[in-house]
């Protein structure tokens, strides 16, 4: 029986599907059969963030509606074979989603897979508590440092309690260590701390994260810092050790201190 993973935010634009997408692949390359679940109704995502738009012939609702069998819904990347999307709809509505209809294929995935990750939507509506089952055998919020989203985060936690599921872990992004060490950014530990919750893992920014989007480049496949901490949040998602790296907080080579960008101080316009 594999392990179902409902991927959560409480607002829009802190990275979660890109962070879904890349934790799948890393799992896939690590021996993991795993299944990404688009849950997020009438705004999918993941299909583009994979590389199978031009794949898609059924959907999750499609599923939902007995219109097709699951394995006809579910599609994979030819070069992974460890790892399948089963695609929200484009064009349906979160209402049309059956709860009880979606947590028998949650139930049946986890009996195919090792790992099935649902891409929530952002925010705590309609969309995000139509798909909260007992099914979830773990949670993960997605979260940056700062103020407006921790607050959006807490909300969608008390959300997920509030239906019996079990308490989150963070994955804190877009953390910038510059600004950390110069004390203008909240590190991940003081995310965490703040939540009250465990930090599953830290993300830094990085502009390879953008480029390799645009350029549909898996994340992946590149070679950036970004890569190598979603690498180790699956490793910790499989059960296994691996260091946080405490971005902003490490000790630098004196090299790196004397040559980082200047920080660009934020000044008002007088109006």
């Amino acid at each position: 029986m594999g392990k179902a993973w409902l991927v959560a935010s409480g607002k829009g634009g802190v990275g979660k599907s890109t962070v879904v997408s890349a934790l799948a692949q890393a799992l896939a390359r690590q021996g993991m059969r795993t299944c990404v679940v688009d849950g997020d109704i009438g705004l999918r995502d993941q299909d583009a963030l994979l590389g199978l738009e031009n794949r898609i012939v059924y959907d999750l609702v499609d599923v939902s509606n007995k219109e097709c069998r699951l394995t006809q819904a579910l599609i994979s990347p030819l070069e992974q074979p460890n790892l399948s999307l089963l695609p929200a709809s484009q064009f349906a509505r979160a209402k049309e989603l059956d709860p009880k209809a979606f947590r028998r294929i949650i139930a049946e995935l986890k009996k195919q897979f090792d790992h099935v990750i649902i891409d929530g939507p952002a925010g705590i509506e309609r969309g995000l508590r139509g798909i909260l089952t007992a099914e979830y055998d773990e949670t993960l919020i997605v979260c940056t440092p700062d103020d407006v989203c921790i607050r959006n985060a807490e909300r969608a936690v008390f959300t997920m309690e509030s239906k019996k599921l079990p308490r989150p872990a963070v994955i804190v992004n877009r953390l910038v260590p510059d600004l950390i060490e110069a004390g203008e950014m909240y590190a991940a530990q003081v995310v965490a701390q703040t939540l009250d919750l465990p930090l599953m893992g830290e993300i830094p920014e990085d502009q390879t994260v953008y480029r390799a989007l645009i350029t549909h480049v898996p994340l992946m496949d590149t070679d950036c810092e970004a890569q190598r901490a979603l690498a180790r949040i699956a490793q910790r998602m499989k059960g296994e050790n691996a260091p946080l790296p405490d971005y902003g907080r490490q000790k630098r080579a004196w090299y790196h201190k004397l040559f980082r960008r200047r920080i660009k101080e934020v000044k008002r316009i007088d109006r």
